[in-house]
């Protein structure tokens, strides 16, 4: 493994593609780092609805609307603003005129489609798997840049920081900063450091905390442990979103994307009763917070496993035409889109909070920047519009590779940083251990910190999750290091964060419910600040 680079990205989503191709366009070597044994493997991947972009009639001024409506008024409006001006500009330059991503078509323009609390059709997609084909067009444009490796099943097991303490008083780092990360070789068992001038954390969500999410594998919230251990700040945890429909299977949850409600389908509870036209004007297209939790209430009240989603009364050749890849994936499970009503419950999607960031994806470390779901840039406020996570994720992406080369020209080299390798002899860890203490983690953070909240539940949390931390960081210390510790690790420290943020908020709004809790104040804001 190589020991140091101009910009080092741990991710390879939309987000951690952006910022290698950005950055190594503009000149910088860059590393790109991810856990995976594939680099294509990633949220971005997985994502199914599409993206925002800009259509015959729409304006930066309707986008922002709908955004900060979405948000329950509590985004920051200059990054809304950033993001509607500037995002579908990058889609249209990037993704659409250099990068040819095969978006669908309806003759002569793009087929827009509408989803869940917008105002008009502007989602650009391919099919039902749009992220397939934006990731693979990204990979393979950084793959072209010669100034671009590739550490595939690579580990970020830390961030490397230096402190104004640990230097003499005439080279001082205030605030602490970030000289790249220590990395852990999957196949050898070796954790190396590799140090960087630029360090951008594009490491996705944390869905994979709770007992039920439409995330992959990887989304376990390793960036914001790691970004949390050393010490940056972190904004509105509590806001996580819940997709409304999961495919209920023992293999695991299908995400069903938001679009199949944009095109028409039906929710109703396991009896065959429609009941979101009661909760919401909008029923199906309402909010997902809306609808998440409307059908999690209704399966609570009639004690049911699922509710039911049914867009069979559009024509099947249709279905298959405008959802294959979700109408195969639904056979697999074998259940057909095509002949009637399939289960469904809410499940963990997307963390509209994260590591805070600015318009450049800085943090509060230096040298640090963050992009993509592990950030919180102030777009999504309280909840996220649909199909807006990927075009944030380009946006702040680009602008936090660029924004790195632009800060290793403006400083010159510090004095020489070294780290040694770290390769502790422990003993193996039980993974019957890991794998109960998953199931726990997932369990109490569904129960107690999901869809709907209390104190009583908070409080149960929180003794449960605080002495489960005590025992995995006796397991950290002890045991020999490997992905699967790593992970459980990161992922208790996530779960604590967002419960402490779900904790100290009182106020229920958006995607941030509490039984009993302060009704929100009408009047937009911006960002909340909640520290972690």
């Amino acid at each position: 493994m190589k020991t140091a680079t101009d910009v080092l990205v741990i991710g390879t989503g939309v987000a951690g593609c952006a910022a290698a191709l950005a950055a190594a366009r503009d000149g910088a070597e860059v590393t790109v780092a991810t856990r995976a044994r594939e680099v294509t493997e990633s949220n971005t991947f997985y994502a199914q609805g599409g993206i925002v972009a800009r259509p015959p009639g729409d304006t930066p001024e309707l986008l922002t609307a709908d955004i900060v409506r979405a948000g329950d008024g509590l985004c920051d409006p200059e990054a809304v603003g950033l993001l509607a001006r500037e995002g579908p500009d990058l889609v249209r330059d990037l993704l659409i005129d250099e990068l040819r991503v095969p978006f669908d078509r309806e003759g002569a323009d793009f087929h827009w489609t509408l989803e869940g609390a917008h105002s008009m059709p502007r989602v650009l997609h391919v099919k039902d798997e749009t992220g397939a084909p934006i990731e693979r067009a990204l990979i393979d444009a950084c793959r072209r840049e010669k100034n671009v490796g590739w550490l595939v099943g690579t580990t970020a097991v830390d961030l490397l920081t230096l402190s104004h303490d640990s230097l003499d008083p005439t080279d001082r780092y205030d605030p602490p900063t970030v000289v790249g990360a220590q990395l852990l070789e999957r196949q050898t068992g070796e954790v190396r450091p590799l140090l960087a001038r630029e360090t951008i954390l594009a490491t996705g969500g944390l869905g994979q905390v709770y007992l039920h999410t439409t995330n992959p594998q990887g989304a376990r919230g390793d960036g914001i442990a790691m970004a949390r251990r050393a010490g940056a700040r972190l904004l509105n945890l509590e806001f996580i979103q819940f997709h409304p429909t999961a495919l209920v299977h023992p293999k695991g949850r299908l995400l069903l994307t938001e679009a199949l409600r944009g095109e028409g389908a039906r929710i109703t509870d396991a009896a065959g009763n429609p009941f979101l036209d009661k909760v919401h004007p909008d029923a199906e297209l309402a909010p997902r917070d809306v609808v998440a939790r409307a059908i999690h209430q209704r399966m609570l009240e009639r004690d049911e496993p699922y509710a039911l989603l049914d867009i069979s009364h559009k024509p099947a050749e249709w279905i298959r035409e405008r959802f294959p890849g979700l109408t195969h994936r639904c056979l697999e499970y074998g259940f057909d889109l095509t002949s009637g009503p399939i289960p469904v419950v809410p499940a963990a999607h997307y963390s509209c909070g994260g590591v805070s960031v600015d318009f450049d994806g800085a943090t509060t470390l230096g040298h640090l920047r963050a992009a993509g779901e592990v950030s919180c840039t102030g777009v999504h406020g309280a909840n996220r519009l649909a199909s807006t996570s990927l075009l944030e994720g380009l946006l702040w992406g680009w602008r936090s590779g660029r924004a790195a080369v632009r800060a290793i020209r403006a400083e010159p080299l510090r004095r020489r940083v070294e780290v040694r390798p770290w390769q502790p002899e422990f003993e193996p860890v039980d993974p019957a251990l890991i794998a109960q203490d998953w199931l726990v983690v997932r369990h109490t953070m569904w129960n107690y910190v999901g869809l709907l909240r209390s104190e009583k539940r908070l409080d149960r949390a929180g003794r449960i999750l605080g002495e489960l931390r005590d025992e995995i960081e006796n397991f950290y210390r002890r045991g020999t290091m490997s992905d699967e510790l790593v992970g459980l690790r990161n992922g208790i420290q996530t779960a604590l964060a967002i419960h402490r943020a779900a904790s100290d908020n009182r106020v229920s709004r958006g995607s941030h419910y509490r039984e009993n809790g302060i009704e929100a104040v009408p009047t937009p804001k911006r960002k909340r600040a909640t520290l972690l």
